[in-house]
């Protein structure tokens, strides 16, 4: 993730949280940012305590991001102004407890409705990056909130996906997996769910397709279930660097193999001497 005097980056669920936060640093970096949520007055207050003082580093574009035709507006209005966007994202999200339907619209089709409005342009120029706040949540269920963690998974599978196709064509894609962060929503289920106490990092995601924060794990019992998680993986990580190491080894000792013949049934047999 990028940020400098010339960066036009547009923060969707900018009013709160996460997004909020992250207006805070862009701008300290010295980008211009558009941000995007359905409260203008949270907005405008974010405009008038970080826009500088002629108001220009920051751009007001109140959206409802489950909306399709709003979400396009947003980005061709951001363009009018700045000519194009650098950098998209698409970090609101929320749970509506008990209903799939409406959590899967608010989390994943918001990001597919903003890539979809950003894309054509990063495309015609040939650059760009979209960045999308996914979950920790996404990798494994926890005892609450289930349609959020289906969601953040959805949105985890459909930014490896894009990048396949998107990083050949020169724009970037990130998604970003935060653990146990104190925001509004986190805090809606604080009394069903204790949280540890973990805060952002500071730069964890400067050049990462893919970021998961809070960093720090000690593991051990009073490791939280999400860090876990990541500590279960990284011995996976370890075993599979050490069983390659196992076989590279051991291919460097095995006799190299005679050429098979096709011309008879002998090809058979040699196939299974080899173990083919």
């Amino acid at each position: 993730m990028y940020a400098s005097a010339s960066a036009r980056i547009w923060v969707t669920g900018a009013s709160t949280g996460i997004g909020a936060a992250l207006v805070k640093t862009l701008i300290a970096r010295g980008a211009r940012v558009a941000v995007t949520a359905r409260r203008r007055d949270l907005l405008e207050q974010i405009a008038r305590d970080h826009g500088g003082p002629d108001g220009s580093r920051v751009l007001v574009v109140p959206a409802d991001v489950t909306d399709h035709d709003a979400v396009v507006a947003a980005a061709r209005q951001i363009e009018a102004a700045w000519g194009g966007i650098d950098l998209a994202i698409f970090n609101a999200g929320g749970v509506i407890e008990g209903d799939f339907i409406a959590t899967m619209t608010l989390n994943y089709f918001s990001v597919v409705y903003g890539i979809e409005a950003v894309l054509n342009g990063m495309l015609a120029r040939g650059s760009g990056h979209i960045a999308a706040v996914a979950s920790l949540a996404g990798y494994r269920p926890g005892p609450v909130a289930t349609e959020y963690g289906a969601s953040k998974a959805a949105v985890i599978f459909l930014m490896d996906g894009l990048r396949f196709t998107l990083e050949p064509r020169g724009i970037r894609v990130t998604v970003i997996n935060p653990g146990f962060v104190r925001t509004p929503l986190t805090c809606r289920f604080s009394s069903k769910w204790t949280m540890p106490r973990r805060g952002l990092c500071g730069d964890s995601s400067a050049g990462k397709r893919k970021s998961i924060f809070p960093r720090r794990c000690r593991g051990g019992r009073s490791c939280c279930a999400c860090c876990r998680i990541r500590c279960t993986r990284g011995l996976f990580g370890l075993f599979s660097q050490l069983q390659r190491k196992r076989n590279r080894l051991d291919d460097a000792r095995r006799p190299p193999r005679r050429a098979l013949r096709f011309d008879d049934a002998r090809f058979f047999v040699n196939a299974l001497r080899h173990g083919l």
